[in-house]
């Protein structure tokens, strides 16, 4: 009896291992496929900015609340939401970090699309 019992046992948990790996699997595969897709929404520098500052633009729009790349409503939403998360008041240093990231990789995004603008500006004079 405890033989047949620990036989079943036995192919149960590799049953449920395989299985577990084909959807550990399947999700990896999922998230690269999301990953390249996203990557080839952006240009190869803003695709770059975030995967260095780990957040993606639509990300830090989101975080920031904002819908364009308008520099005094980002430093003001910033500045609102940097304000309330204060651990002094009760916030969270948590957000207020991610808050900050959103600020960074936005400014980055102003940043390269100013240097396009400018590379613009150069091929239209020559």
């Amino acid at each position: 009896q405890a033989k047949y019992l620990a036989q079943i046992i036995l192919v149960g948990a590799q049953v449920v291992g395989r299985a577990f790996m084909r959807a550990l699997r399947q999700e990896f595969a999922a998230s690269k496929a999301a990953a390249d897709a996203r990557g080839r929404s952006e240009r190869p520098q803003s695709a770059a900015a975030s995967r260095i500052i780990g957040i993606s633009l639509q990300e830090a729009q989101q975080i920031l609340n904002v819908s364009s790349l308008n520099r005094e409503e980002i430093q003001k939403n910033y500045d609102h939401l940097f304000k309330v998360n204060d651990k002094s008041v009760g916030g969270s240093f948590y957000l207020q970090s991610k808050v900050v990231r959103a600020k960074e990789r936005l400014d980055e995004e102003l940043r390269i699309q100013a240097k396009d603008e400018k590379e613009k500006g150069r091929k239209a004079e020559t």
